[in-house]
Parts: C-alpha cells; structure tokens; sequence
C-alpha cells in the first residue's frame, strides 16, 4: 500500500494526519469550523496517497508526474494560512508581550520598530522589501532549477524544505507570536495591552516607505496569505537558508548572489516589521538544528540509491 512513498510523502502525511489530530482533540471555541477542517486534512491524506500511487505508474504523463513531486510545495500556502486557525487552542492569547519584553530588556528598545525610523528612506525600504520578497522566489526557483536539471537533487531539496517547513508549523500552531506588526494594528480583535504597546518609538509606517512598490506588493500578499501567530521562529530565516545551503550544494554559480540576498533578508525581517530579533534569532538556530536533522532522515530513509544518484553539484541556470 506505501510501497510507492517516499521521505517526503511519510513526512507530508504525518504532519496532515498530526494536525487533524490536534484539532480533533483540543479545538475550542477559536478554532473556525473544525470539523470542516479535519475533513479537509481527511481529504488532502487520501489526495496525496493518490497522487504518489497514480504518479509511481508507467506512463503517468508529465503532469502528473511533475505534481507526484512538485505537491508539497503547492501545499506550503495552505498549511500556513492553517496555523492561524489552530494557534489558540492552547495558548489564547497571543505570547508578543512577552517577546516584547525580551526585546525591551535585551536592547532598550523594540529594534523592530527602532530601524525603520531610523532609515525612513524609499531607497533603503524598497532594497530590504524586495529582499523580503525574494523569499518566495528562493523557494519556488531553487525548486524549479533542481526539478529541470537535476531530479535527484530536487527530491532531496523538496524533502528537507518540507521537513523544516512542517516543524515551523507545529510550533506556531503551540507558541502563537505574530510580530512587530500588531504594533501598527489589531489583529483579529486582539491589540497589545497598553503598557506594552507604548513601547514602540511611532505606530506608523513613514509616508516615504509607503510609496514604494515592493512595500505594497508585500501589503497585498499579506492581506491576503497572513497567518495571525506564525512568526516565531522566522521561516523566512530558516527556509531562507536551507535554499542557500542547496545552492551552494548544486547551483554554484548563483550561490554568492543568493548569499547576498539571504543576508539582505535576514535584515529585512527586521527592518520591514515583520518579525522581532528573537524570531530572526530563532529562524537561524532552527535551520542550524533541523538541516543536518532533515538530511540525516533523507538520507536514512532513501539510502545509499539516493546519495549515489546525485552528483556533487549541477552547472546553475546560464
């Protein structure tokens, strides 16, 4: 019946059958429609099995055979936009004052909203928010360059990336912290106890920083895609570095450039009030613990076929 499975597909389908779990046993009255949403996990349990049986035939098509591989990544959105149903049933309020007061007793500030004001200029905002941006393009372009040059390397990327981005999720679904962003708003209702939120030097976004078209394009996918409590430990900074890690393993010739964006956008998580010090601190440590932990298990678990199929490193896109 799992003949077919591979790391990747026993990783997705613990982490759909856990959370259903969670859900099943602790929803309390901040989580929307649960049962709908343990069906859906019901739902995407059987999809996936589907897909890895349908995708293991002779003569799947390429289609099909691209989504057999390329699935977890088309599910990324989903699973977070998730944790923000899910992060109150065991803490329901929000931890940032705590956060907050780490931050206060560690700099005498709130770095996060400190930065900004110091640097009001369009210029620099639309450096860091493009590098905010990049995020995205990291994970989808090292994927898409593995998955056409080097399919071997592309299973493994999509396997470790997963992995972390899984254990990301589980911890804001228990430790729900949403960021320097509810300096400058409310969030479903919940607002900063006062003491608390007089700590922040303004409550505003300098008019200059406004104007610019990466701080907008990051307004609207935020909008759109934002999971209230999904900010400690930054993904950013932790899937940020697994995609570089991977291109100094098999993409060369962009490692260096992709080097100099992954540092700009472990600043940015910071400049652009996104994320606290201490979750940019977390994202760093996380990926320092969960990349030799994800390859291990790879490793371990696809054995010695895997490693010897793939070639030190591939020739990066021209």
């Amino acid at each position: 019946m799992f003949r077919h499975y591979k790391f990747i597909d026993y990783a997705t389908q613990g982490y759909l059958l856990f959370v259903a779990l969670l859900i099943l046993l602790f929803h309390n009255g901040t989580v929307p429609a649960w049962t709908w949403l343990v069906g859906a996990h019901g739902l995407c349990l059987g999809g996936v099995h589907w897909l890895v049986s349908r995708g293991a035939r002779e003569g799947a098509g390429r289609v099909l055979t691209f989504l057999r591989h390329f699935y977890p990544v088309l599910l990324y959105t989903a699973m977070f936009r998730e944790t923000g149903s899910l992060n109150r049933m065991f803490f329901v309020e929000y931890l940032d004052p705590l956060v907050i007061g780490w931050e206060q007793a560690w700099f005498g500030t709130q770095p996060s909203m400190w930065f900004m004001e110091k640097l009001p200029h369009l210029v620099v905002s639309e450096l860091f928010y493009m590098a905010y941006f990049s995020y995205y393009v990291m994970i989808v372009g090292v994927g898409l360059a593995l998955f056409l040059r080097n399919r071997p390397a592309f299973f493994h990327y999509v396997s470790v990336v997963s992995f972390v981005f899984y254990v990301c999720y589980t911890i804001y679904i228990f430790l729900p912290v949403v960021g320097p962003r509810l300096f400058m708003r409310e969030i479903e209702g919940y607002a900063l106890p006062q003491a608390v939120w007089s700590l922040a030097p303004t409550h505003e976004y300098p008019p200059a920083v406004q104007a610019g078209p990466f701080f907008n394009i990051m307004a609207v996918i935020y909008e759109i895609f934002e999971a209230p409590g999904a900010a400690l430990p930054s993904s950013h900074v932790a899937i940020a570095l697994c995609t570089l890690y991977f291109s100094f393993r098999y993409l060369p010739r962009i490692r260096h450039l992709h080097l100099v964006m992954a540092l700009l956008l472990c600043v940015s998580t910071i400049y652009c009030r996104y994320h606290y010090v201490v979750d940019v601190m977390a994202g760093v440590l996380t990926a320092a613990v969960l990349l030799p932990l994800a390859n291990w298990l790879y490793w371990k678990f696809e054995g010695a076929t895997a490693r010897s199929a793939q070639p030190e490193a591939v020739p990066a896109l021209e």
